[in-house]
């Protein structure tokens, strides 16, 4: 199972980001999400790619440092399926 707050990269289309979510489905297909940098002052929205498709790149963020006292609400980009 890949780790969150590891910096991957989708071995299909290249997007590289810091996995943010997992998402884990009866059939066995296990997702993950990559928040992607800003670039240029924009926000892109994070995607989802399959397990497979993962390729861990470099280490990330750890969950301490971005944590806070108050806990957050649910994920603008959940997924959809």
């Amino acid at each position: 199972m890949i780790e969150l707050g590891q910096q991957g990269r989708d071995k299909v289309t290249g997007y590289e980001g810091i996995i943010i979510g997992r998402a884990q489905y009866l059939m066995g297909c296990d997702q993950y999400s990559l928040a992607a940098p800003v670039r240029d002052g924009k926000i892109s929205p994070s995607e989802w790619f399959d397990e497979g498709r993962i390729e861990i790149i470099g280490p990330g963020i750890s969950a301490v440092s971005v944590s806070t006292t108050k806990p957050g609400g649910p994920n603008r980009d959940a997924p959809r399926s």
